[in-house]
């Protein structure tokens, strides 16, 4: 017996039949939102957002940075424990109370980890309450796929500047109610924001932040924070490669670029990547897929942009000489464990166990990487504050500490929880039941870290000395 489509058969049908009708009267020619060039005021002095705005002689005593790393809302619901967490954590400075997520002055994401980061810099505690119903608890995938499927995106599709990231973006913004950079930046107490994606053609990291888009003298302030996420989470293959607009010669270079040849290999792959965004007719446009493929921590960039000013110190000159008491930074990993591990089997692993392995298994090497990088970088600025705090010019005071707190979904204490939270996937959506048990557990995991005991005691030192 043949039963009769049911309304969601026969509504896929129709789309089908449009989106073959569409394919045959033509392409469509609509172009969606691009990045700008800095005004002509901007651009002809050479200047656009401030670096380091959150870095003045202003600065707090306490400041924290804190990376999100990829991993779709499993790394979002983790991330959001760890904020609340921070939030919870009560110190006592001045004379005053106050918390460490008070105190957070950057906060960098990547994919998953870049949508919860754009929207604590646009909501700030805000998102504590609203994250989890505004994003998390909703069905985001499903209603990106009911939205491709809808006969004007469908006719937009066949556009070839116009891709299934674009209907990314329009969700993100709705999320994030149309902010852009400069709203984040005009926001009381907001902290900077950086959000990572990767150069297709490179290879490189690429964030959205000022001194990035100087070196591409395109305006930043005008980004919607919804372009920089779903560029930072346009997965390869499954979405659609974001692009950017090089304006590169129209500004003066920027500073880095008049500085001597770097002596360390760090430097001058920095320097080397920024060079080749200087000739705009050689690369007019920049295309943007998954910053997880360089760098799912999100935190690579960042500490070679540190380690190339040559000290510390130098990346607080402008902070007020014996100011800094407490530099924090915490990085949160939520990557997942591999389904299966093909060294288990002398059988050929499958197309699908091959490309898990590549994105997962290599990935995991390259947060190694990275963290032992990170390692080996706070030993060298440990010694430099030591030597140097409450010292004529120094911008840290005479009790200066550095603290670098690395919360993984991978210690959380319960092994129950961890090894069934290691295998939720990597979606836009995942279970109530999970986003629940991953916020817990990444407060959880925040609690039992050392480092992160250490800083609590560090902490409490404040409210005993001057």
């Amino acid at each position: 017996m043949t039963h009769p489509p049911t309304l969601r058969g026969a509504t896929r049908a129709a789309l089908v039949a449009l989106t073959l009708a569409s394919a045959l009267s033509g392409c469509s020619s609509y172009r969606p939102w691009i990045n700008q060039a800095l005004p002509a005021d901007a651009a002809n002095s050479g200047q656009g957002q401030a670096a380091h705005p959150a870095l003045s002689p202003d600065t707090p005593p306490v400041v924290v940075a804190v990376t999100l790393s990829g991993g779709g809302a499993r790394a979002a619901a983790f991330g959001l424990g760890v904020l609340r967490e921070l939030k919870a954590t009560t110190f006592e400075l001045n004379g005053r109370a106050t918390t460490l997520l008070d105190h957070v002055s950057l906060i960098s994401g990547v994919s998953g980890g870049s949508i919860l980061a754009a929207h604590y810099a646009a909501f700030g505690d805000e998102t504590l309450t609203r994250f989890e119903p505004d994003f998390l608890l909703v069905p985001f995938e499903s209603r990106l796929i009911r939205e491709a499927l809808w006969p004007a995106r469908l006719y937009r599709l066949t556009s070839p500047w116009y891709g299934r990231s674009q209907i990314l973006a329009q969700r993100l913004d709705e999320l994030y109610g149309g902010r852009t950079f400069d709203d984040v930046r005009r926001r009381p107490g907001a902290p900077d924001l950086m959000i990572t994606a990767t150069d297709l053609t490179t290879g490189a990291p690429f964030d959205f932040t000022a001194e990035q888009f100087q070196v591409i003298c395109s305006d930043l302030g005008a980004t919607p924070l919804s372009f920089a996420v779903a560029a930072s989470s346009a997965v390869p293959l499954l979405l659609s490669p974001v692009t950017v607009r090089n304006h590169a010669g129209r500004c003066p270079p920027p500073a880095e670029l008049a500085l001597p040849s770097a002596q360390d290999y760090r430097s001058r792959m920095l320097q080397r990547s920024t060079e080749g965004y200087r000739n705009a007719k050689e690369r007019p446009y920049i295309h943007l897929v998954d910053g997880g493929v360089t760098d799912n921590l999100g935190v690579r960039l960042m500490l070679d942009r540190l380690v190339s000013a040559g000290s510390m110190s130098a990346n607080f000159a402008d902070v007020k000489p014996g100011t800094l008491r407490r530099l924090v930074l915490v990085t949160v990993n939520s990557e997942r464990a591999l389904a299966e591990r093909v060294d288990k089997s002398d059988r050929i692993p499958t197309t699908g166990q091959v490309l898990e392995s590549l994105i997962f298994g290599a990935g995991s090497r390259e947060t190694q990487v990275t963290l032992d990088l990170l390692n080996d970088d706070l030993r060298r600025w440990r010694d430099e504050v030591e030597r140097t705090r409450g010292q004529p010019g120094s911008p840290f005071a005479p009790d200066a500490e550095i603290h670098v707190v690395s919360i993984s979904l991978h210690d959380v204490p319960d092994d129950d929880s961890r090894h069934s939270l290691l295998r939720v996937p990597t979606a836009f959506t995942i279970e109530a039941r999970d986003v629940i048990d991953l916020q817990r557990a990444g407060a959880e995991a925040t609690r039992a870290s050392p480092a992160y005991r250490r800083l609590q005691e560090s902490l409490k030192r404040l409210a005993r000395s001057p």
